[in-house]
């Protein structure tokens, strides 16, 4: 079956009207932390004041993240998804009345980790839901469920380029606070139709028949994939740290957002494509060989020393991560019990966000001492323990998936 004719069955069995709320409804996490980060620099005048904002945005969503996914397993997607999508839009909207407030800056900083908290992870809940949307033919189709996790792997890489982008064109038309309104009002909207779509109640049934044999979630392969995820967290951070320092001393620092897009772009084209991959390649094998694929595309970042130079090499970089990301995420779909699936998706994701905020930090630090290019070497750093990582870990995937 041609990946075409993969992606054509795989939405037959939902309907396009879900693949569309799925896909719009994880839009707000992707517009969240730098709506967050330009409405509160904005109104205070301090990039300091609102870069902590969206710090504690980010880490109280990765904290959280893993509490909520552990619920919906044991209480269902319906319910946590809805409180969390309605919770999340009233988070951003106390946010947007604090920062037009008289009071101090910080009171912001709580108001972002709050609606951090809250913000649903959309992308690995939609996951779970695949396997029993595919088992609901009668028969278990593995190769559907891959296809499924490629095309999600794609859609969470064009979210997190799409997201930003509306957030742009929002400040453009508009302001900070109207871009950030509207993420707020997609979350309440889509966010409640993804929760209350019956795909949820279906999952939840599943999940109820597997409790008794639930089993232990935290295991030795679920925490190599989770270093693994933070391995390409860490990849995010640092190259979006290393493309602001290169655009603001190149004088266009409002370009930094289309140029970290561009990782995204071959992302998503790589995502798609996985989808073409034999299902005889070992899950354990593909993660090595696409680890060393980050490692030898990233290299390059250390010689680029213009705008011009990078856009080829952020494109072609972006390749080798959403096959990497996919990979991990499949392998923690197979190695867990059933009914501890969307807490395992939410612990990745929270993984990669800590990754995110930990590689944005130490770039950030090395860029102030000596420009982008030590901030561009911690991506190739992570790209090396990636390898090392996926390697060594090889033996633990693979008796987990025996």
């Amino acid at each position: 079956m041609s990946p075409l004719d993969s992606y054509r069955s795989l939405f037959g069995l939902t309907g396009p009207a879900y693949v569309l709320i799925a896909f719009v409804a994880r839009l707000p996490l992707a517009m969240g932390q730098l709506g967050t980060l330009l409405l509160v620099a904005g109104a205070t005048g301090s990039y300091g004041a609102g870069g902590a904002a969206a710090g504690s945005l980010a880490i109280a969503n990765a904290v959280g993240a893993p509490v909520w996914g552990a619920w919906a397993d044991r209480f269902g997607q319906r319910r946590v998804v809805a409180v969390q999508s309605l919770a999340g839009a009233a988070g951003l909207a106390t946010l947007l009345a604090i920062v037009h407030s008289p009071l101090p800056w910080v009171w912001s900083a709580v108001a972002s980790a709050l609606a951090g908290l809250f913000l649903p992870q959309i992308g690995p809940l939609a996951r779970v839901r695949w396997r029993p949307i595919t088992e609901r033919t009668g028969r278990p189709q593995p190769r559907l469920v891959e296809t499924a996790f490629s095309y999600e792997g794609a859609a969470d890489e064009a979210s997190f380029v799409l997201g930003p982008a509306l957030i742009g064109l929002g400040v453009s038309l508009a302001s900070p606070t109207v871009a950030l309104a509207a993420a707020a009002l997609v979350l309440a909207t889509f966010g409640t139709w993804f929760a209350l779509h019956d795909t949820a109640a279906l999952t939840h049934a599943v999940t109820r028949r597997t409790t008794a044999a639930a089993g232990r979630l935290l295991t030795g392969a679920l925490t190599l994939l989770c270093a693994s995820q933070f391995v390409i967290g860490t990849v995010f951070g640092s190259v979006q740290t290393g493309t602001t320092v290169l655009a603001t001393s190149a004088g266009s620092p409002g370009l930094t957002g289309y140029f970290h897009a561009l990782l995204g772009v071959g992302s998503v084209v790589a995502g798609l494509g996985m989808a073409a991959l034999p299902p005889t390649w070992p899950l354990p094998a593909r993660l090595g060989w696409f680890a060393v694929a980050l490692l030898l595309l990233a290299v390059p970042l250390l010689i680029v020393d213009s705008l011009a130079a990078l856009v080829p090499v952020l494109l072609v970089l972006g390749v080798s991560i959403a096959p990497y990301m996919i990979t991990t995420f499949t392998v923690g779909e197979r190695v867990t019990p059933r009914s501890r699936t969307g807490a395992a998706m939410t612990l990745l994701a929270a993984a990669t966000g800590l990754g995110y905020a930990v590689g944005a930090a130490v770039a950030g630090r090395l860029a102030d001492w000596g420009g982008h290019t030590p901030a561009f070497a911690v991506t190739v750093a992570a790209g090396a323990f990636a390898v090392v990582l996926s390697w060594a870990g090889r033996g633990v995937l693979a008796r987990a998936l025996s």
